[in-house]
Order: C-alpha cells, then structure tokens, then sequence
C-alpha cells in the first residue's frame, strides 16, 4: 500500500470544497422542496378556482332560468325612470292605432332608442279620417315601406321645443321630405294639422296632432 501525504495546505483546501459542495447540496434540497410546496400551493389554488366559477356559472343559470325571449330597446321595462316616446304613445288610449302602426313597421325598438327625436302624433280620430280602409292597407307586410314613409315623416331628429318654433319654419323630416310649422290665433299647426298637446319623453317630445301628415308626391 501506498500512503500519499499531502501537505496541510492542500488539506485545508479540500475541506473548504468538501464543505461548499456540502452546502450546495443542502441548498438543492431546500429548493426541491420550496418547488413542491409551491407546486402543492398552485394546484391547491386552481382547484378552489375552479370550484368558484363553477358555483358562479351554476347561480347565473338559476338566475336566467325562466326567462323565455329577448326583445329590443322597447321591451325593456322600467317603472322608474321616465317614459320614453314608444312609451307615452303606449299609455295613451287615443294613440292604439299610432301604436299599432309603429309595430307593423318595426320602428318601436327605433323610437326607443337615444334620439331625441320631435314627434309628431295623430289621435286614433286622426287616423279615422282618412279614406276607408287606407290604415288596414297600410299596415300590410307588403306595404311596409309606404308605412315606413308616412311615419318617418311624422319624425324630426332632434328635440324641438314649442319654445324655440317659428312661423314659416321649415323641418326636414326623417323620410327626407320638409314641412312647415304656422301659427294662427295663438296655435301652432304643422303642415295644416293642429298640434293639441304636448308630453315630454325621455328621448324627445311627442306633439299631439288632429291629422296624419302625408308626404308629399313624388314628382
């Protein structure tokens, strides 16, 4: 056997790398565990996350049971709040045929809407004073333009109050077609149809008039 003596520097030396490498090895384990803890954390955290929005998902589908159909703007209901102008003409009893006209066109999600838009709105008496059978033929699916027409020129863009009218003023109505407010003995009229009352909406005004406005011909 051969004995190899070395010198006490040399010793010295492989005992501090003797202990460095001993350190080293503890400081891997520490963070072999500090990653499973962390890991074991991690899982941990994902299952009660995912319980979470389960639950969530769960109590949203009891909440939503029930519930049969989505409308547009003029479905949503709102005792509070003021109404807007489908509303008003809704409450009114000398507007039905107005309404009714209104959703054959499909123009109540429309008038629901923003705006504000000035309207101008016969009385079911209004409507009864045109020629016989002119609003059951209106109201036809395939006269759904013609409708659309006449309506769209009972509407101004816009919120116009009494206030701010002036005699001889010139309104371009929604259809693209103009008429023309008058006053005479202290009334205002527009295009001949005398405006009776006056209600407030939400998303403009509503001018109650005796007559439907007709747009004029086409040339």
């Amino acid at each position: 056997m051969i004995w190899v003596i070395l010198p006490t520097k040399k010793i010295e030396v492989l005992r501090v790398i003797k202990k460095h490498i001993s350190k080293f090895n503890f400081k891997q384990k520490i963070m072999k565990k500090i990653t499973k803890i962390f890991t074991l954390l991690l899982i941990i955290g994902m299952f009660f996350s995912a319980c979470e929005n389960s639950e969530n998902q769960t109590q949203s589908a009891n909440n939503n049971s029930g519930v049969e159909a989505i409308g547009g703007q003029s479905t949503v209901q709102d005792d509070e709040s003021q109404k807007n102008i489908v509303q008003v003409a809704v409450a009114s009893k000398d507007h039905t045929t107005l309404v009714a006209a209104v959703t054959a066109a499909e123009y109540a999600d429309v008038l629901s809407n923003a705006g504000p838009f000035t309207v101008f709105a016969p009385t079911n008496a209004a409507f009864d004073a045109l020629p016989k059978g002119t609003v059951e033929n209106l109201v036809k699916p395939e006269n759904k333009d013609a409708l659309r027409n006449i309506l769209e020129y009972h509407v101004f863009i816009g919120g116009l109050k009494e206030d701010n009218f002036q005699e001889g003023q010139t309104l371009g109505q929604a259809n693209g077609d103009n008429a023309t407010l008058t006053k005479k003995n202290g009334k205002w009229y527009v295009n001949g149809a005398q405006i009776l009352g006056t209600a407030n909406a939400s998303n403009g005004i509503v001018y109650v008039v005796d007559a439907v406005l007709l747009p004029p011909d086409k040339k």
